[in-house]
């Protein structure tokens, strides 16, 4: 039989088996395989997935409920709840104008460098896989001429997740697919490139932020996540100048 710690995914050091097990499932629940109102899989299900005995399985539910992921009802189960209502006053209803997405660009910088820096230093090999087949998934996008929103909103998110850290998982997920300028505005749509011009630039940016988490360089994927926000900034600047540039009628 496999040891307790064997199929816990490798990265860092956790402070003892049931984190483990509660930042597997956290991550799980993050990524919508356990939606709200979902039951989890039973303790010996779990024991069998993560090696581990009843009572680290039975503390790291304790500690789940305790953060408000889940609820135990005895005698039928542990179920997802809903997560918690949004506290920072950010969603995608408000993001509605050039202006509304430059403040929030801002705010990206400040936030997703450091991100970045984290996701560089404390990723895992499936962490690092899954930004990958977000990549591929933007560049078929790309070539067959479509929209690659979901998929660029995924990369983020996996960096984020990557942190280790729930808050900027939490974070980001508020805002949504708000974090993508085009998706708000059609960026490519009043700028001066060809939409796949501007895709293809965008593709490159978020290349070098993947390439720089794939070699465990926390400075590189930080200056690589500052260099494509700030790009995407001014950006959306000109783009933004030359709209209010044009003659009107």
């Amino acid at each position: 039989m496999n040891s307790p710690t064997a199929l816990l995914p490798a990265r860092k050091k956790y402070r003892n088996l049931a984190q483990g097990v509660v930042e597997e499932l956290s991550a799980r629940i993050r990524r919508s395989e356990f939606n709200p109102g979902d039951k989890l899989p039973p303790e010996a299900a779990i024991m069998e997935e993560y090696g581990v005995s009843r009572t680290v399985v039975r503390e790291a539910i304790s500690q789940l409920q305790a953060s408000g992921l889940v609820q135990t009802r005895h005698g039928i189960g542990t179920f997802v709840l809903e997560p918690p209502a949004t506290t920072l006053g950010i969603g995608t209803d408000s993001v509605v104008t050039v202006r509304d997405v430059l403040a929030i660009l801002e705010l990206r910088i400040s936030m997703e460098t450091e991100a970045a820096w984290l996701a560089a230093s404390r990723r895992t090999d499936e962490q690092v896989a899954r930004m990958g087949e977000a990549l591929n998934e933007m560049q078929r996008a790309l070539v067959n001429g479509h929209t690659s929103v979901e998929a660029d909103v995924r990369f983020h998110q996996l960096i984020a997740e990557a942190t280790d850290n729930r808050y900027f998982v939490e974070l980001l997920g508020q805002l949504g697919s708000a974090i993508i300028p085009r998706a708000r505005l059609n960026t490519p749509g009043f700028g001066e490139d060809k939409p796949a011009d501007y895709l293809e630039r965008v593709n490159r940016e978020h290349e070098d932020i993947y390439k720089a988490i794939l070699r465990r360089d926390p400075e590189a994927a930080r200056a690589a996540m500052r260099t494509h926000l700030s790009n995407s900034r001014e950006r959306l600047r000109e783009a933004q100048q030359r709209l209010q540039e044009r003659p009107a009628g």
